[in-house]
């Protein structure tokens, strides 16, 4: 492995799925300007998740249903040549 290409500055942080309110505590350097109390009583930064393994549909097993007919009928309705 290349030296020196791997940042320095780890720092433990806070994951929250904000889908079902999983959170999780790991290392990141990703920055935050939000903190959040963790269940050792110390602060740390948050940072927001969209979909997490305990939310994706592939981890959990469960299908999410996409209106996709819907989507296309309304597109057609709107995109339709006026003759």
């Amino acid at each position: 492995m290349k030296q020196g290409i791997h940042p320095e500055n780890y720092r433990f942080v806070i994951f929250k799925d904000m889908s079902n309110g999983h959170t999780f505590l790991s290392r990141s350097t990703a920055p935050s300007k939000e903190t959040i109390k963790w269940e050792d009583g110390n602060e740390y930064p948050l940072i927001k998740l969209e979909i997490s393994n305990t939310s994706h549909p592939f981890y959990t097993g469960k299908n999410v249903l996409v209106d996709t007919a819907g989507r296309i009928d309304k597109f057609n309705k709107r995109y339709a040549k006026k003759a």
